[in-house]
Order: C-alpha cells, then structure tokens, then sequence
C-alpha cells in the first residue's frame, strides 16, 4: 500500500486519525465516542484536514485537501472486529484529478467480497487478513499498524494480493510547548514499491502521517510538523543508502565489456561487435574483440547485446525512489522541474558523491505567484520584485533555467525572462492562468511545458480559469478545434519564429485521457505484471472523471488532436523533449514508445532521448558512447534500432563507471526481473 499515489503526480496525498483499541490495555477507551482532528500541510501550508471518529469498533472520517487546485475527498465508515481488523470498509468521494470513489469491502462467514474502481473482487479468507483499499485516506496506514502489532511477525496476508508488513523504526522524544511527547515511528509495507511512515504516540495512537513534503498531523502540533516530516526523508534515504551500498557495484581496475554492439546516434546504426573498456567514470576505449581481456580487467560478457547511451528524463521531481528506480531503467540524467530547494541540494549532493543510486541532475527553478490554488512548490511570490529575487535566488545556487507556473501574473513574464537570460538561464514553464501560449512565446519562454497549455490558448475563453481542473478537463472540447484554424498556425509560426521547443509530457496525457475504470491502461501493460499487486491494480484506474459516453468519445478525440499538433510541430521542425511529469523510468520508455506515432523511427528515438538532449542542455561528456566520455549507458538483449520496446528489458547500466544489474535490485521493490543478469568475471590475472 502506498498513501501517495500517482494519480497526485507530485506525493500530494495524506491523512490520519487515531484508531479503534483493540488490545485489553485500551479497551476501556474504544467503547467511548472519541473525535479526532489531523490537519494536513504540504511544505508547510496547512492545505486540509482529516477526521476521525470512533464509537467503539466503529470509525467515521471525513478527508480532504486542495493544492495546486486540486485534491483527494474522501467518506469513510469502517467497522473492525476485536482484534481491529477492518470487517467493512465503504468509501464514497472523488479522487485528486475528480475521478469518483465508490468503494465497498465486507467480511462475513470467512468469505470477503470487494468492489473498487477497478470492478468487484472476492477470496476466501481462511485466517486473519487485511483489506487495502483502493482509494482512501491515510488513516488506513493507522489501522493497518494497530492490526499488525497483535500478529505475530507483524504481518499478515493482504487482500486482494500481497502480505502486510510493519517494522519499528525508532523511539523520539517531541520537545513541544504542551511538554514533551513520547513518540514511535513505523514502517508499513507490501503492496507498492515503497514503504509509508506513521508515527504512534506511547499509548499506540495515531500522531502523524509523514512524507518528505507533506504531513497529517495532530492538531496542535504544527509548529513541529517540519523535524517530522524530515524523519521520513531520513528513513527514505537510509533505505536507498542500504540498496546502494549492497547493489552498487564498484570494480577494481577498468572494466571491459565484452561483445556488444554500440548504438551510434550520428548515424542511426549499430557499430560491428566490439569491447567496450571503462575505467574511472570514463569510457577509455572501443576495442575490436581479438583484443584479450587484461590483467587486473574485470569482464562483462555482453552477449551480443546493445550498448546505448543513458536516456535524458527531461521533466522530473527527482525523490529518493525515482532516482534508483531511473538509473535501473537506463535514464542517468534528468532535468529536474520543480521542487523543495533544500531537499534538491541534499538529494543531489549525495548523489554527486556516490552515497545514493541517482541520475546526474540538471535543475530548473519553479516560480509560482501566490493565490487560493497554488502550488505548494518551489518558490512562492506576490510580486514582480519577488519573482525577480527568486530568479536570483535559483541563479546563486547554480540552476540553469526557471519554470513559471499557473498562478504567476502574466505580465511578470518579460521581466523574468530577460533577467533570467541575462543570468544565462532558461526559461519555461506553464501558461499563467488568463493568458495564453502566444503571449508566453513573445514574453521570453525559451520551451513550453506540457502540450495541454498550449492547446488550451485555443478554446479557452480569457476568463476561464486554468488554476484549477479546467487546465485538464477542458480537454474535451479539442475535438471541435480546426488545426487549420489562423489561432492554430499563428502559435505554431511564433514558435518556429522565436525557436521555441515543447517538453509535451505525451504519456500523461495519455494516461489522463485514455485510462478507463476496470482496463489495465496501455502505457504499462507490457510489463505490469511484473510489479507488486497494488501497482497492479492501480493500473486499472481512470485518472480523470468520466462522467458519459459523450466525454469518453471527447476525451479519446482529444489525444488524437494532441498527436495530430504535435506531427504538426515535428514536421516544421520544432524540438520534442522527452520527459513524463510521471517519474520517469518505465513512463519514460512508454514517453518514446509513444513518439513512433508522431513518425519518430526507433533508431531517431535512442537519438533523440540521449544524443539530442546531451546536446540540447549542452553536455558535451555525455549522449553517445565514445572514449573520453562519460560511462553513462546501458546493456539490453535485444535490438533497440528495430524495436524501441527493447529498451525495457535493460540487463546491465553503468552511471559514471558505477554498474548496476536491475534483474539484482527489482526484487526489493516486489518487482519480477525482466531479463538475466551477465556474467562477470575477473579481474582477470594473466
């Protein structure tokens, strides 16, 4: 189970309470009527609340929170037997992007029967096990932990797949002004790839819900809601530290790899079987393969595989599990979009030193004006002054571009991008709301950001508010655009005018538009069965409200415009960046897969996913493999050139020397390798 999901795209989803007592030592108190108040903060903004009421076994909660114009709503009613495992469990609400929840879960005479999104589910239930639901708040992490403390080994069998587990993780004391608070942390895993983190108080009652960005918390306690939250990123980053240090394999002496073909982006092909020697973080040499494996060499044996450049990830919010989860997929460097400074500094910093599993990253800042539905990133501001100063700001701490954001003024525009070009900066970013890509292009944006913001300049009327849903939901009305229109050519010729690129983020799109409630969704059915059963079954859920069959038959026309502009932009030669919004990794590969429509070839992909973007950002160490650059590149059996679909099966990556094996880090996360591991051997003694 994991509290944040996708569906919130930047780990906005929280909530807590305090649960049912169960054990004798509690048991006066569970059958007294308690209310319970949480509040939830993201990056310190308090942005909603959760609560909880309990009247013996039991609970009631009401949750909800609103950033960035949206949020997650949630009614829930839970009854749990004596030993506090959940019997029934309905929830009604809508989910962060509006999709609505109708979720229904009994136990009765060993049999459970189940009905999400997704459609109904049933198992026999021989012994004690725990329902995960599909959609609800954070309060279910609490529940799940109080059932899990009574069991032995603290873990159980989940419902509809997987098996629950909790982990103590360590005894603090909370200095607060009431007095000093006794407090426990926990870990709760199993049914995704990462574990959420909940802190008890002594009597085993729930304080908080803690994400690196956002905390539900006991109301009361704010002002310490920031030390907290930086106990989850401690025990994140002690997780990946650990991955590091057992998975990181770091070879004495150079390392030659043996018997691959090397993809070369100059000229679309593959090289004749090579070695390829690597020592430092350096590719040394290309050597034919009558030359012998030397003494002190560690051998790969590359089994006639394919050697290609480590992709470029160029819209990122870089965590601790995106950095490993990108470096396993091939992707060794990123263009980071937005995100808590200090956190970015942090999680870089230990990359650079080889602490944590990461791509190397490129920074851009957000900058975001200040309003009811902001984003809750970055730097905030309320005037063309601050918005200056946080260009600055972002310049001293050596980022190379600035995004702006909805609810920026539009008018700030000119004068943030002349300062940011005078810093030698990049500027990108969304449309403010009440304007329009036009204005954005001729104010000084250097790319613009999502392919949605610019369509909507279309068919929005000048009043209509994009801080809110209707930047997505208002997709429904491009079917009726006429891309022949003079609207349609005047911001397609003002971008070929000014050499304005576009990050389009297509799989989001794609995934925001297409995914339907119940049908596994296009972009990862290749390889879902791979991963853990709560990957598995959010797979199979809308991200958007689908409300009729005429906004089903809307939202599909809508994809098939955004292909239709961007086969328009690639043939009048306006660049494509690949990145997702979404994480990268596996959503980088289904953002490439998805370009063969646009009339991209597999080979034009590998190209344009590395060569072009090393070219692009102006790394010249990097994006093709070649001596004196860079060891950023990755192994795949098979040959990418004639099926860009290879690249999903990755056997081996190298970042800057550093060689990982998916197929040996994969089952950490729950995930199933996807290919066999090369043998090694060495260093050789000759």
């Amino acid at each position: 189970m994991r509290i944040v999901t996708l569906g919130l795209l930047f780990g906005l989803l929280v909530g807590c309470s305090q649960p049912p007592k169960p054990t004798e030592e509690t048991q006066s108190e569970s059958t007294a009527q308690q209310a319970l108040r949480f509040n939830v903060l993201l990056n310190g903004n308090v942005v909603g609340h959760l609560y909880a009421n309990h009247q013996g076994n039991d609970i009631s909660i009401d949750f909800d929170f609103k950033s960035n114009g949206r949020g997650p709503a949630y009614k829930e009613q839970i009854s749990l037997n004596d030993q506090g495992i959940p019997q029934s469990w309905q929830i009604s609400g809508n989910t962060t992007f509006g999709n609505p929840v109708e979720e229904q879960m009994q136990i009765h005479a060993g049999q459970a029967t189940w009905r999400d999104a997704t459609g109904p589910g049933e198992a026999r239930v021989e012994s004690s096990a725990l329902y995960v639901p599909q959609n609800s708040s954070p309060y279910q992490a609490y529940i799940m932990a109080r059932a899990l403390m009574n069991t032995e080994g603290k873990s159980m069998a989940a419902l509809p797949a997987g098996t629950m587990r909790l982990t103590a993780l360590e005894t603090l004391t909370l200095d607060n002004d009431k007095g000093p608070v006794t407090l426990n942390t926990f870990a709760l895993s199993g049914a995704q790839l990462d574990p959420d983190y909940l802190i008890l108080d002594d009597k085993k009652q729930f304080f908080a819900y803690i994400t690196p960005r956002l905390i539900v918390i006991r109301e009361g306690f704010e002002a310490d809601e920031a030390k907290l939250r930086q106990l989850s990123a401690k025990y994140s980053t002690e997780r990946f530290e650990a991955i590091q240090s057992e998975f990181a394999h770091q070879y004495q002496g150079a390392v030659r790899i043996r018997n691959v073909r090397i993809f070369e982006p100059q000229t679309l092909s593959l090289s004749a079987p090579v070695s390829v020697l690597v020592e430092g973080e350096k590719i040394a040499a290309i050597e034919p393969l009558t030359v012998a494996t030397q003494a002190g060499e560690t051998e790969i044996d590359g089994a006639g595989g394919t050697l290609v450049a480590g992709l470029y990830e160029m819209h990122s919010h870089t965590g601790d599990d995106d950095a490993l989860m990108n470096v396993l997929a091939g992707v060794t460097t990123v263009r980071d979009m937005g995100n808590a400074l200090e956190v970015l500094d942090e999680l870089k910093g230990k990359i650079d030193r080889g602490v944590l599993a990461g791509p190397r990253i490129t920074r851009y800042g957000m900058i975001e004006g200040k309003s009811p539905s902001n984003n809750n990133n970055g730097i905030l501001v309320a005037s063309q002054e601050q918005a200056i100063e946080a260009v600055h700001t972002y310049a001293k701490h050596g980022f190379e571009g600035v995004k702006l954001y909805n609810s920026m003024k539009g008018e700030w525009a000119p004068a943030i991008a002349e300062e940011a070009k005078r810093l030698n900066m990049r500027v990108t970013g969304h449309v403010p709301a009440f304007s329009n890509a036009n204005a954005m292009i001729r104010a000084g944006f250097d790319e613009m950001t999502h392919i949605n913001q610019v369509m909507l300049g279309w068919v929005l009327k000048p009043d209509e508010d994009t801080r809110t849903l209707l930047r997505l939901t208002a997709l429904d009305r491009l079917p009726a655009l006429d891309l022949t229109s003079p609207a349609v050519q005047e911001t397609l010729d003002l971008m070929v005018e000014h050499n304005v690129t576009i990050d389009p983020t297509l799989a989001i799109h794609e995934y925001l538009l297409l995914s339907r409630n119940g049908e596994t969704r296009a972009g990862v059915r290749d390889y879902i069965e791979h991963m853990p059963p709560g990957v598995q079954r959010s797979a199979k859920v809308s991200l958007a409200k689908i409300a009729s069959p005429e906004q089903d038959q809307a939202y599909r026309g809508a994809y098939e415009q955004i292909l239709t502009v961007l086969k328009m932009m690639k043939e009048r030669g306006i660049k494509l960046l690949p990145g997702t919004d979404l994480g990268g990794a596996f959503n980088l590969h289904r953002e490439l897969e998805l370009y063969e429509q646009l009339g991209f070839s597999p080979a034009e992909l590998l190209k344009l996913g590395s060569y072009d973007m090393a070219n692009y950002l102006g790394h010249s160490d990097r994006g093709s493999i070649e001596p004196g650059k860079l060891a950023d590149f990755f192994l795949v059996p098979g040959n990418p050139t004639e099926n860009i679909n290879a690249i999903k099966t990755i056997s081996l990556v190298s970042r800057g020397g550093v060689f990982y094996y998916p197929s040996e880090v994969y089952p950490s996360f729950g995930i199933k390798p996807f290919t066999d591991i090369p043998k090694v051997q060495g260093p050789a003694n000759l």
